[in-house]
């Protein structure tokens, strides 16, 4: 494979996991989340950046672990443990580093920040970087795609909610009603791209 064969490779897995394989509305990983804290388009970039960065770098380290610890002994079965703890370690992290540098926006994301640690979608990115036998450049390039596609989604949904709070919405579909029926129209959307191009 050449450099540029390569290189367009590595774009259509970009493009793929951002858009037609979106990892929330076309493999609704990640909900909880996503409906949480689509309130506001503030909170929502906050966490959207923070499972970006999450996301990307755990897949790296993930494979890395895969590749280097738990083929070599031949415990690949202990994968779903390891790449936990490599979540949690990373989430840890990043919360210590909003709390320093933005209270702000750590008083904004609350409770939500840790659910990253069991948000499905950033253990499903490295899972599925392991099913697809993804090298590290393709791994990391999957990681980043599905994060940008994440943040992609809650801001969408965090931009029509805050425009619905000047909206007059029907009592029976006012709160949990109206976010739900909304994530479904999204989905569709994004189902509908499905097979454009794909991942693998």
């Amino acid at each position: 494979m050449t450099i540029t064969t390569y290189a367009l490779h590595l774009l259509v897995i970009l493009f793929a996991s951002i858009f037609t394989e979106n990892i929330l509305l076309a493999r609704f990983l990640g909900m909880c989340s996503f409906l949480s804290v689509s309130r506001q388009v503030k909170t929502a970039l906050g966490l959207g950046i923070a499972v970006v960065f999450v996301m990307t770098c755990t897949v790296v380290l993930d494979w890395l672990a895969f590749q280097y610890v738990l083929k070599p002994f031949a415990i690949e079965y202990l994968r779903y443990i390891i790449f936990i703890i490599i979540i949690a370690a990373f989430v840890q992290f990043i919360e210590m580093v909003i709390e320093r540098y933005s209270p702000v926006l750590y008083q904004n994301l609350g409770i939500f920040l840790p659910l990253i640690t069991v948000n499905c979608a950033i253990l499903g990115a490295s899972l599925f970087m392991v099913i697809r036998e993804y090298n590290l450049g393709e791994g990391v390039v999957f990681g980043l795609g599905s994060g940008i596609g994440w943040m992609l989604a809650i801001l969408a949904m965090a931009g029509i909610r805050e425009k619905l709070n000047n909206t007059y919405i029907p009592r029976g579909l006012q709160g949990p009603g109206i976010t739900l029926i909304l994530a479904g129209l999204m989905a569709l959307a994004f189902i509908g791209f499905t097979g454009v191009l794909t991942s693998k």
